[in-house]
Parts: C-alpha cells; sequence; structure tokens
C-alpha cells in the first residue's frame, strides 16, 4: 500500500520541494551562479510520516560564478537521492550558464548534464506462493545519461520569471543484468516565477513565488508567500505555502553569518490527516568569492606607514 502511495505522489520523476524558491539551480540550471556568490546547500525531505517505506529524498548542489573566466559565466553540480518504497532514483548532475545584462536586468541560459541511476530492490517483494516470473525477486539497477535546459529572466532584486525543461532526452533505463526490465523518465517542464515586495520600513520584504512543473500528464503548482526581517547581525522568515488539489504548508527560517536554516511542514488536503505530512530541512552557505577584487592581498610596509 505505502508503494502505490508513493507511486501516485511520484507521478514525476523530480523530487517536488517545499523550499524550491532556495533551490532554484536545481529546477532551473540557467540560475547556476547568477547570485554572485558561492552557494552551498543540503535539503533533506521526509514525506508521508508514519507510513512505512515512506518517501524520504536528499538534495546536495552547489554553484558558483566562473570568474576566472568572465563574471558571465556560472557552474553547477549536484547529487540526488530519492528513496520511495522498493525504488530509489539517484542523480548527478552538472550545470553550466551564461549571463547577459538587458534591459536593465540579466538574462540567463543553461544547460545540463545528468547520469541517472535506478535501483529496484526486489528482495523485498512478497509473492507468496505464486513465483509470478513478472516480478524481480532480487535487487536491480540500471543507468542513463540525460540533458536539461532553462531560460531564465532577472529584472534587478525585484522580480524573476523562468523556463526550464529537464530529462528533454526522456531517456530508458534498462534494469538488471539481462535488461529484462525498462523505466521510461519522461520529459518535465518548469516554469518558476517570483516578485519581492518592500515596505516602506526597509527591514522588512514581502517575497511571493511560484512554480508550475508538468510532463503534460500529471502537473503539480506551489504558491509562496514569505515575510522576511533584514536585522543588523541576522535574517527571518516566516510563510505559507499552497499547491491546489494537494497541500498547505508552513514554514520559517533564519540566516546568520552566512548560513541559511529553513524548514516547512506540508499537510495533505487529500485526507491522509495533518499528522501524515511532510518535514522538510534545508541547510544553505554563501560567501563571496571575487578573485579579481581590487586590493585583495594588497599590503603596506611597516617601515613606510
Amino acid at each position: 500500500m505505502a508503494i502505490l502511495l508513493s507511486l501516485e505522489v511520484r507521478a514525476q520523476y523530480d523530487a517536488a520541494f517545499g523550499h524550491y524558491w532556495a533551490l532554484q539551480p536545481y529546477y532551473n540550471p540557467a540560475a547556476s551562479g547568477l547570485s554572485g556568490q558561492i552557494n552551498v546547500q543540503g535539503v533533506y525531505s521526509m514525506q508521508m510520516v508514519g507510513f512505512e517505506d515512506a518517501p524520504k529524498t536528499m538534495l546536495v548542489s552547489g554553484d558558483l560564478p566562473l570568474f576566472f573566466i568572465s563574471p558571465s559565466h556560472g557552474a553547477g553540480v549536484g547529487f540526488l537521492n530519492d528513496n520511495f518504497g522498493l525504488f530509489s532514483n539517484k542523480e548527478i548532475f552538472l550545470q553550466y550558464a551564461y549571463h547577459q545584462k538587458l534591459w536593465g536586468g540579466r538574462l540567463s541560459a543553461g544547460v545540463r548534464a545528468s547520469l541517472l541511476n535506478n535501483t529496484f530492490d526486489g528482495s523485498d517483494v512478497d509473492l507468496g506462493d505464486s513465483g509470478d516470473p513478472a516480478f524481480p525477486t532480487s535487487q536491480m539497477d540500471g543507468t542513463a545519461f540525460d540533458l536539461g535546459f532553462g531560460l531564465r529572466y532577472t529584472h534587478k532584486d525585484v522580480w524573476y520569471a523562468g523556463l526550464s525543461g529537464m530529462h528533454v532526452m526522456s531517456p530508458t533505463i534498462s534494469l538488471g543484468d539481462e535488461k529484462n526490465y525498462e523505466e521510461q523518465v519522461k520529459g518535465t517542464f518548469y516554469a518558476t516565477g517570483g516578485y519581492t515586495h518592500k515596505f516602506r520600513q526597509p527591514a522588512y520584504k514581502l517575497y511571493t513565488s511560484a512554480i508550475l512543473r508538468t510532463d503534460f500528464q500529471n502537473w503539480r503548482a506551489d504558491l509562496t508567500a514569505r515575510l522576511a526581517y533584514t536585522g543588523t547581525k541576522h535574517k527571518l522568515y516566516g510563510g505559507l505555502g499552497y499547491s491546489p488539489t494537494n497541500s498547505v504548508s508552513v514554514l520559517f527560517g533564519l540566516n546568520f553569518h552566512g548560513i541559511d536554516i529553513g524548514y516547512s511542514y506540508e499537510i495533505y488536503t487529500g485526507g491522509i490527516g495533518a499528522l501524515h505530512g511532510t518535514h522538510e530541512l534545508v541547510v544553505g552557505y554563501q560567501t563571496d568569492l571575487n578573485l579579481f577584487k581590487k586590493g585583495k592581498n594588497k599590503h603596506q610596509s611597516v617601515r613606510l606607514l
């Protein structure tokens, strides 16, 4: 039963994170290196808690501008591990982005190259006495190469909009030594956007964002609003998220010394109960990287003071 529930939630191959607005390079390679900083992030999601073999997802990623070439270039790398039921999906990806100033903002284009690895653990399948050969009884895995792309426009720090496509090759992953079992990964397309409202009190800002994902058979949309406070030494935020026909979420987080910590709890509206939602924790770190900053490594002799 847990396997069937997991498959229904995971009709699309990619993970659906509540902190999608903080993980933009994962959903759109064009965002790689856009912040001008080294950006390292990790997120762990426990979905449908309380059910046996419920989905668990981990993502570790990083991106940075390629200043040794030009600030217009960015790169990123990441690793995803997604476990649900008897299935395990892994993805290792590299991505590149180019950023060009345009109309007072920046137009970005990016590409992603991925290696997908899918595993099915048939050793836990209970067939009783049927011995149906259609069900494997041992662990099998397979790999495939994949590509993705993205476009994004950012207007200063006010708003952004992006389009991206993942698994555009729709690869078929063959499992087992004899390749008797196959799984096709459908292409998934994303539309993202966000707007920042600035109050008269500069310490407060309202961030609104949205994401729509579809493989043209299934779809999911998420809307999020976060009220943020910026103090002298730290930042705080709290907000709400809503996914039509799927869930509502509460989220909060803080930033200190370049470290971001965020948490969200997603409550499904499909009737499985508020206590069987999704816990999600995200940790990030950002720091400046400018190898050509004026005055870097500049020293003055004490004899000439």
